[in-house]
């Protein structure tokens, strides 16, 4: 298996109240680490306030799902949420700031587009070494920052330092996709919040939809980045991770994939799959959730975008979940 990607580390869904969104996840079945709420003095001597973005993850041994929604500027932080203090010592706190807002814009233009799936993060062992990788290649990026990760474990809260890099956001349309390392794994295995009660255990796909007549450029550039071929599947590029995996799917395919899905827009990330311990255990907790429930030309389980804030949910026995 090629070294610099090893697994999907996490995606993300940029969602207009965070408080419904979790709601719902929960319905779903998921369990969530309470809400992080980002909290700074933007000024040498004001008192700290909520900035930039609030998210919530729901986690899994080795990786997890977000959610995400930006901070209005008068939003009181809710009474279950984690406040995150940046402590920025004031000579760096202008470049911070900058580096902060740049990824509130992101966010916004992603939320302009559709309230949905917008964040792909690949897994490295090293992402300075993948980062000189890619630049040999060819491909854009920011270089690799730390950014501090919140993890509730059995110990208490914990911020973790991450070492991550970005894809320029010029040569990628479809959203925010970046490559990250993971905590040490002590950390990793000492969370919180890993049981849920539709038997997630894993996140193994994300699913990517494109124009028809540009299917095989989305194919070339994802090759760079993961440094390995893909393989046809039906309508679907499928690039194979270590259990996981990433489809491209052309628009004219992703009906024949997922019966019923549009895609909110060209190009979009459309859906994602976790694994499940019983898949049957699964589908009765969703039926029982009042979701409709639709199966994939798979024969996965899937709930449609329409009722899981604009991106599929596929769900995949765990003993298939790198399996077409």
């Amino acid at each position: 298996m090629n070294a610099r990607v090893g697994h999907l580390h996490h995606v993300g869904l940029v969602v207009d109240d965070l408080d419904q969104a979790t709601a719902l996840y929960q319905r779903l079945g998921f369990r969530l680490q309470p809400p992080a709420y980002p909290v700074m003095s933007l000024q040498e001597d004001e008192p700290p306030k909520p900035f930039g973005a609030a998210n919530t993850h729901i986690e899994f041994p080795r990786n997890f799902v977000e959610l995400v929604a930006l901070l209005g500027d008068d939003r009181p932080i809710p009474g279950n949420a984690t406040p995150v203090p940046l402590q920025v010592p004031p000579a760096v706190r202008p470049r911070v700031l900058e580096t902060i807002k740049r990824t509130v814009a992101t966010i916004s233009a992603c939320r302009s587009r559709f309230e949905g799936l917008h964040i792909l993060v690949f897994q490295t062992p090293d992402a300075e070494a993948t980062g000189e990788q890619l630049r040999a290649e060819g491909v854009r990026h920011s270089g690799v920052n730390t950014v501090q990760r919140q993890l509730d474990t059995e110990d208490g809260p914990k911020r973790v330092p991450i070492r991550l890099l970005e894809m320029d956001d010029e040569t990628v349309p479809e959203g925010r996709l970046a490559i990250a390392e993971n905590p040490p794994s002590e950390i990793l295995h000492a969370q919180r919040h890993l049981e849920h009660p539709n038997g997630a255990l894993d996140l193994v796909e994300s699913v990517l939809c494109v124009a028809d007549t540009e299917v095989e450029d989305f194919e070339r550039r994802y090759s760079r980045y993961l440094a390995r071929p893909a393989r046809r599947d039906g309508p679907a590029r499928v690039f194979d991770l270590d259990d996981a995996r990433v489809s491209i799917l052309s628009n004219s395919g992703l009906a024949t994939a997922l019966p019923g899905e549009q895609a909110p827009a060209l190009p979009a990330f459309v859906a994602y799959a976790v694994a499940v311990r019983d898949l049957e255990a699964t589908r009765a907790l969703l039926h029982g959730n009042g979701f409709p429930v639709m199966t994939t030309a798979g024969g996965d389980t899937f709930v449609p975008a329409t009722a899981a804030l604009g991106a599929a949910i596929i769900f995949r026995e765990h003993s298939k979940r790198g399996v077409t």
